[in-house]
């Protein structure tokens, strides 16, 4: 069992920035692909982003793509989401999620593992 612990959400307001981490505490992030999702109220979860094991390749949806950028720290222990010029439309909880299997996928029940979750809120 992979246990994955988010941070860094809040309220902001429209073209502010958050940046969110995952730890896996006790775990090696490279032994995984790593994802974030979101999901906002009435609307089922969707991708945001994916990173490699290596961090070396990265994958975005088009709505976040020159916005927000997923890296992972040197130790790989942790995985970021920076999110820049935040928009009302990024209203979400955001979850970050771990995927064993090689491979990239954008489908979320393609994750193994995920996290309990953080609120992003952001206002007009």
């Amino acid at each position: 069992q992979v246990q994955l612990v988010e941070s860094g959400g809040g309220l902001v307001q429209a073209g502010g920035s958050l940046r969110l981490s995952c730890a896996a505490p006790g775990r090696t992030a490279s032994s995984y692909a790593m994802g974030w999702f979101r999901q906002a109220p009435g609307k089922e979860r969707e991708f945001v982003t994916a990173i490699k094991r290596s961090g070396g390749t990265t994958y975005y949806a088009d709505s976040v793509k020159g916005r927000f950028t997923t890296s992972r720290d040197n130790a790989k222990t942790t995985v970021y989401l920076q999110m820049n010029s935040l928009k009302p439309e990024d209203t979400a909880v955001y979850y970050c999620a771990a995927r064993s299997a090689i491979g990239f996928t954008n489908r979320w029940n393609d994750y193994n593992y995920w996290g309990q979750g953080t609120q992003v809120t952001v206002s007009s």
